[in-house]
């Protein structure tokens, strides 16, 4: 799997652990079923601690480990800020996470249901709901192989996979995703061009329609960590 290469003319990528990436999920997938194509969804584990720092709070709320600064602080409570008041206009419940959880288990199930269109939406859909309801574990194997049982897949063979070349296959993408350009999600590759964030949905679509009228604005002033 090349990072930038796909028989598809949109990849796509996103990270279970990302509120940005969930926000983008239904659009993405509304972008497939316009447009007749099978967009190439991938996993992008992002390593939160390297460029966020780390932190746990209790089920109150309260701050129980701490190693961020003041301003990675910042950025990250006003990246919630951000994605509730989104998710709001959706109806979409998202919860901060009490942790940085190690998502790899949940980007490995992503890569097993790609076999299946409807399998593959199926795991999406309940893994980013649950995990942002506070619902799910993905560090568990068990739990994880319960929700690809769950969409339709077979348990057995997902734990196959995951004992066998999943993890392979999980850690030499992401091995090949920052030398290839690739750091965030939700990241959309097109026609050789890399969109990162989901701001760029119009943009992409306006690609995927063969770039009929004036291309639209892109009003973002992206913060500074």
């Amino acid at each position: 799997m090349q990072p930038l290469q796909s028989d598809s003319p949109l990849i796509v990528y996103l990270d279970i652990k990302s509120p940005y990436a969930y926000l983008a999920k239904d659009p993405t997938w509304q972008l497939e079923a316009d447009f007749g194509i099978e967009v190439d969804f991938r996993p992008l584990t992002l390593n939160i601690p390297s460029f966020l720092g780390s932190a746990r709070v209790d089920k109150a709320g309260k701050v129980v480990e701490n190693n961020r600064t003041p301003r990675q602080w910042q950025g990250v409570r006003y990246a919630y800020m951000d994605a509730k008041r989104y998710a709001r206009l959706k109806d979409i419940l998202i919860y901060g996470p009490q942790k940085i959880w190690d998502s790899s288990l949940a980007g490995i199930g992503m890569l097993w249901t790609r076999q299946d269109r409807g399998l593959l939406r199926g795991y999406m859909d309940r893994v980013f709901e649950r995990f942002w309801k506070r619902e799910l574990d993905i560090e568990d194997r068990h739990v994880v192989a319960n929700i690809v049982a769950e969409a339709g897949g077979d348990r057995a063979g997902f734990l196959d996979y995951l004992d066998g070349r999943g993890r392979e296959e999980h850690d030499a993408l992401q091995d090949a995703l920052h030398p290839s350009g690739l750091f965030g999600v939700p990241s959309y590759v097109i026609e050789d061009e890399i969109f990162f964030g989901r701001e760029h949905l119009p943009a992409v679509r306006w690609i995927l329609g063969g770039r009929r009228g004036p291309a639209p604005d892109i009003a973002y002033d992206r913060f500074t960590l």
